[in-house]
């Protein structure tokens, strides 16, 4: 069963500090009693800017006026192009799982047996992004 602590929040902070230094990002951590929650406040990555607009169109303008999503931490692969973006992204989810995460889900059965969730987000509904260059 998912459950997320103060301890195992504490290992995930700890080993997301030196990638936001490294990409020079500010961001916040939430825990809830099932998962984690990286809120990403402002940095100098644009990620709408890398987004891979071939696959999914999106109206730029609008999206950065908000600026504020969710990524898919199973298919940003394929939504970001080769770039700064991706490689945050990619360091960002190995350490969101960084606190004794594992994950032996079914998916022919109605449970799941993980250690935790993880959610990565670019700005909050209420706080967008903000792009420093």
């Amino acid at each position: 069963m998912a459950w997320m602590n103060q301890e195992r929040k504490a290992k995930i902070v700890a080993a997301a500090k030196p990638v936001l230094a490294k990409y020079g990002m500010k961001a916040t951590f939430r825990c809830t009693q099932h998962s984690i929650t990286c809120t990403l406040k402002s940095g100098s990555i644009d990620f709408i800017a890398e987004m891979n607009t071939d696959r999914d169109p999106i109206d730029a303008d609008r999206v950065r006026s908000q600026y504020n999503f969710d990524v898919n931490p199973y298919w940003y692969n394929e939504h970001y192009k080769d770039g700064v973006a991706k490689d945050f992204i990619d360091e960002m989810v190995t350490a969101l799982m960084a606190a004794d995460y594992y994950d032996r889900s079914d998916i022919q059965s109605d449970y799941f047996d993980t250690a935790y969730y993880y959610n990565l987000k670019v700005g909050a509904w209420d706080k967008p992004y903000t792009l420093t260059k």
